[in-house]
């Protein structure tokens, strides 16, 4: 992978240094309460087992048990310039591994790793650490960064993520110098990112909770990966509508009841997914602080613009320069403002939000072909794998993560 992923709990706000989210140790913060496709899932019927002991999730992980000896020798002794991303939890760093036994490797050979490397101290990081191997450990997707094995040795906890080489959504949108995304990628970015949502919550029962530009990361051809498990939660059971919990997310993001109440549901996720659509849209962050009043929030800012084909063109990202059709940004902005609808029970679930996407890539909504629009490859790409900070309640987070160049965002602890 390119970059880490973030920690559980983030409503924060920090930058990463790579495209890596660093959600080893990536900054969630818990917000107060005030505030028929085949399935790729190796474990069948719902909801993964809850409740198990640390010893029982990494014995069934299905993953490499790495020694720290071994990640040593895979990162150049965890040497600066091996750093590709960093955050509140920890670091992530590029190393190389053979592909056929996963022994360390020289440079250049062999396959490229990122590797997430938690800060020794912290109880929250240990946690996110244990659900990132349960959660990644046992799930398997195509829009689900892999999660190649771990380090559990002493005090020292690492992942092994693989190298996401485009890095974070967050890098291509907003970081200085990126190169625009065509139209056509926008698309196709969204669309991966909800197959791996729609997986997670109608397919496994799994709320990710912690949906954000800088935990998508990007493949060579631009395939979007969810990545950064920290916060991921078993959704409810039965006749539940909901389970109660600590706020952790990320502040922008966050869905409001959930931040006013602590009851988690997908549509939680739901909501933070329509915070990423509406970035595609506008290339605004979800958060900006150096903006006044309601233009400080991208939903408070874009929400009356949405519906409204007339005014959508003001909020949309000037550095599209135009090339979209307005029919197709148009439905796109449709979809974002009911995934940010106030009432969580009528926001769509995400595979009615995936089936939406897929119909932008017909012509007629001006989504030619990602390969015929693909951006120009630029090495001013973020290149670490860590991308968010431990998170903690009503902090920023940092980004971090297993993929390129990652930067954190405010997280909600």
């Amino acid at each position: 992978m390119g970059n880490c992923f973030n920690c559980p709990s983030r409503v924060e706000n920090s930058a990463h240094r790579a495209s890596y989210p660093s959600n080893i140790g990536t900054s969630r913060r818990s917000v107060s309460s005030n505030l028929s496709a085949p399935s790729y899932k190796e474990k069948t019927g719902g909801a993964l087992p809850a409740s198990r002991t640390e010893g029982e999730i990494l014995s069934n992980s299905n993953l490499k048990a790495f020694t720290f000896n071994d990640l040593r020798n895979a990162t150049r002794n965890f040497r600066p310039d091996s750093l590709i991303g960093e955050g509140g939890f920890g670091y992530v760093y590029k190393g190389w591994i053979n592909e056929q036994n996963f022994a360390p490797s020289k440079p250049g050979s062999g396959m490229v790793v990122a590797v997430k490397k938690l800060k020794p101290e912290g109880f929250q990081g240990h946690k996110e650490w244990l659900t990132e191997v349960n959660y990644l450990g046992q799930l398997h997707h195509p829009n689900l960064v892999k999660l190649i094995g771990y380090c559990s040795e002493g005090d020292n906890r690492l992942l092994v993520y693989e190298f996401m080489p485009k890095g974070s959504l967050e890098n291509h949108l907003f970081r200085r110098g990126a190169e625009p995304l065509p139209w056509a990628t926008r698309i196709k970015v969204a669309i991966g990112a909800a197959r791996g949502l729609s997986f997670l919550n109608d397919e496994s029962q799994i709320i990710y909770r912690d949906v954000k530009a800088s935990n998508i990361l990007l493949d060579t051809d631009f395939n979007a990966k969810l990545s950064d498990f920290g916060l991921a939660k078993d959704g409810p059971t039965g006749d539940k509508t909901h389970v109660s919990t600590q706020v952790m997310g990320t502040h922008g993001y966050a869905a409001p009841e959930y931040i006013a109440t602590g009851r988690l549901s997908a549509k939680a996720d739901v909501y933070s997914f329509g915070v990423v659509l509406l970035e595609l849209l506008t290339g605004r962050r979800a958060l900006e602080k150096t903006k006044a009043g309601t233009e400080q929030s991208l939903v408070d800012w874009a929400k009356p613009s949405l519906g409204d084909k007339r005014k959508l063109y003001r909020i949309m990202d000037p550095r599209l320069e135009g090339k979209y059709l307005k029919k197709g940004a148009h439905e796109l902005g449709i979809l974002a403002l009911q995934c940010i609808g106030k009432d969580a029970k009528r926001r769509p679930r995400m595979s009615e939000v995936l089936a939406s996407l897929e119909k932008l890539q017909d012509s007629k909504f001006g989504a030619l072909p990602p390969q015929a629009t693909r951006p120009k490859t630029s090495s001013t790409i973020p290149r670490s794998p860590m991308r968010n900070p431990p998170r903690s309640p009503l902090r920023p987070t940092p980004i971090g993560s297993p993929l390129p160049s990652y930067r954190r965002s405010p997280h909600v602890y």
